[in-house]
């Protein structure tokens, strides 16, 4: 498996980070949270689920992979990579989501996940929280005040486990962008969520 390895190798504590559904391992996007981090001193390792990687040698788009297989996917990376109590996983959207799925059951040190898709796009009445009401792991989600996917009205009503905190990027979208009308600039919300992660990464390790 590829992998994208970044910062110093006796970091404290490893974050693992897995893309979203429709974009790769190295968009800006998942290139400035990785910088920010690494430079903060922690070490960061990016992959890619099958379906991705194969886009990258035969060229045309493809579905991501069934849940099983991204599942297992992750699963595989935690035990590629040591210690699970040394390891924070996540990612952006489904590579997130599918992270706090195995994060109990994997043992590791902590849950990030950037932009969490609450519900798919346009059906809000179709939650994926069940698993986040009793989730005891220590979980960071930087989310996105207007995210469509989950915004700061829909979230608030959610009863999510008391495990889980909330970085609100004001007037972020799913990748915590804001609009130009907002006044707000796009490398400040990313800015500040490398600082949200990097808090919480210190708390893991004390």
């Amino acid at each position: 498996m590829d992998m994208i390895d970044q910062g110093p190798k006796d970091a404290p504590l490893t974050v693992a980070l897995a893309h979203g559904a429709g974009a790769a391992m190295d968009t800006p996007f998942m290139d400035t949270i990785a910088a920010g981090l690494a430079a903060d001193g922690w070490r960061v390792v990016r992959f890619e689920f099958p379906y991705m990687a194969q886009r990258r040698t035969g060229g045309s788009k493809r579905p991501p992979d069934r849940q099983p297989v991204l599942l297992d996917t992750w699963r595989a990376v935690v035990a590629d990579l040591g210690d699970p109590s040394r390891l924070v996983i996540g990612g952006k959207s489904m590579g997130g989501r599918m992270a706090s799925l195995i994060a109990d059951e994997a043992g590791v040190g902590g849950l990030v996940c950037l932009g969490y898709p609450f519900h798919p796009p346009g059906k809000p009445d179709r939650l994926r929280t069940a698993h986040l009401e009793t989730i005891e792991m220590p979980t960071l989600i930087c989310q996105g005040t207007r995210d469509t996917m989950g915004g700061r009205d829909l979230v608030a009503g959610l009863g999510l486990s008391p495990a889980i905190r909330l970085h609100w990027a004001e007037d972020g979208d799913h990748s915590l962008k804001p609009r130009k009308s907002s006044g707000r600039d796009n490398a400040v919300n990313l800015a500040e969520c490398v600082t949200a992660i990097t808090d919480f990464l210190r708390e893991l390790k004390m």
